[in-house]
């Protein structure tokens, strides 16, 4: 009865926790820098929920070693709801990439709820003499660690698309990591570099303006974006694949029934017509999923990485 009673008490005590959730401004890290799409995906996600749950939600960017400094503040911060992780596919790589780490993404947080996915697409400097995908892949050929290719940094979808091109395409071409996608964008677009795997929504106006050439988007069909861009499989790389997803963790810990509230409002918010609509313009796929879900699919991630980190041989530099 003791037994009982104490779990009666103990679920009524979650209950009446969600139900008042949040009663103060929740903070969102997101261990990448401003400018790429976890932050401005990160900053729709907040101003929505901050409509919907009448709270104040804030985002934090805190940059730097791959997402693990943001990261692992989150980690070591109280589990009680009020600071949360804006992460994506960059933490499931660096399950693998970077073992050494202060934290393990499953043992030390909770899944809430992903929030969309977006394919990538490799541009190149608008003066790179090569305007196709088999015509960059022959020159890299010619000229084994004669090119390079900038990415956010170690472990990002950036910086792992570039490896998983390098292997199936069979080519050297020299990683050059950046702190943000925002620096690695700069100079690919001012020439520096020759160039990147970078997502739709974030380079789309440039590649329409002119200022780089797009040779191949990576998903396993062509951009409704970019419809006269042809997929990496389509031109000469078969089989390629890559994107970028985002989602949303807790430090573990975090009562059960604020990640359950946090999950459902997230997914009202990327199961909205308009906003699936207006992502889809962008390029981005909104995901819905609840919790056990979300944490199967983040597992199978792990997974997936840690078979391409190890045939890639990619390290984090």
């Amino acid at each position: 009865m003791k037994l009982l009673a104490a779990l009666t008490i103990a679920l009524f005590a979650g209950t009446s926790l969600a139900q008042d959730y949040p009663t103060k401004p929740v903070r969102i890290i997101v261990p990448f820098a401003p400018g790429g799409s976890a932050d401005v995906f990160g900053r729709f996600l907040a101003q929505r929920l901050q409509e919907t749950m009448g709270q104040t939600f804030v985002i934090d960017n805190r940059p730097g070693a791959g997402s693990v400094i943001g990261t692992d503040a989150v980690a070591k911060a109280a589990p009680d709801g009020y600071t949360l992780l804006l992460m994506s596919n960059t933490h499931t790589v660096n399950e693998s990439l970077i073992p050494t780490k202060p934290f393990q993404l499953m043992r030390d947080f909770a899944p809430i709820a992903p929030i969309n996915y977006s394919d990538l697409v490799l541009v190149a400097k608008a003066t790179l003499a090569q305007s196709t995908l088999p015509d960059l892949i022959k020159a890299a050929k010619a000229k084994p660690g004669g090119m390079s290719y900038a990415s956010s940094g170690p472990g990002t979808p950036y910086h792992m698309a570039g490896e998983l091109f390098k292997v199936m395409a069979g080519v050297s071409i020299v990683h050059i990591p950046y702190r943000g996608s925002a620096g690695a964008r700069t100079d690919v677009l001012g020439g520096q570099i020759e160039m990147m795997f970078d997502a739709i929504p974030t380079m789309t106006e440039h590649i329409k303006a002119g200022k780089v050439k797009a040779l191949a988007t990576t998903g396993k069909v062509r951009s409704a974006v970019l419809p006269d861009v042809p997929t990496a499989n389509e031109a000469g790389v078969p089989g390629y694949e890559a994107t970028l997803w985002l989602g949303l963790m807790a430090p573990k810990g975090t009562p059960a029934a604020v990640i359950a509230k946090l999950n459902a409002e997230v997914g009202k918010i990327t199961a909205n017509p308009e906003v699936r609509r207006t992502w889809a313009a962008q390029g981005t796929t909104a995901m819905t999923m609840g919790v056990d879900e979300f944490t199967k699919y983040m597992n199978d991630d792990i997974a997936k990485w840690a078979r391409i980190v190890k045939f890639s041989g990619a390290k984090a530099e």
